[in-house]
């Protein structure tokens, strides 16, 4: 089993090539089939309440656990066809969102950093 980001692309980029997917999986295709287990996802979570979204039986924790798998592993592939350093892009993305949302102005509150401006 793959423990680190490095191993667990390279365990996705072989899973891919031994079956010659390669030719299907464009930045569009990916991110349109991200977006499709992302919407399955939520599916789990439709019409919980907020305390009910907490409570995931094991069954439901399961399919919650596969749709975040299958989610993840397009973003890994999204990454990979790009040259995208997804730790990079983060840890950049950290200190953006640091400026947009000062502690002093951002904490406790959901507003959007436009309202600090």
């Amino acid at each position: 089993m793959s423990d680190s980001l490095s191993e667990l692309r390279a365990r996705i980029n072989q899973f891919v090539q031994e079956r010659d997917w390669e030719q299907f999986h464009s930045p569009k295709n990916l991110a349109m089939a991200m977006i499709v287990e992302a919407a399955e996802l939520v599916e789990h979570f439709q019409w919980d309440t907020i305390e009910e979204s907490h409570q995931l039986t094991p069954e439901k924790r399961e399919q919650v656990a596969h749709e975040l798998a299958d989610t993840f592993v397009y973003l890994l592939r999204i990454a990979e066809v790009t040259g995208i350093d997804l730790i990079a892009a983060a840890n950049a993305k950290i200190e953006l969102n640091a400026k947009k949302y000062p502690v002093d102005k951002a904490k406790g509150s959901n507003a959007k950093y436009t309202k600090y401006e």
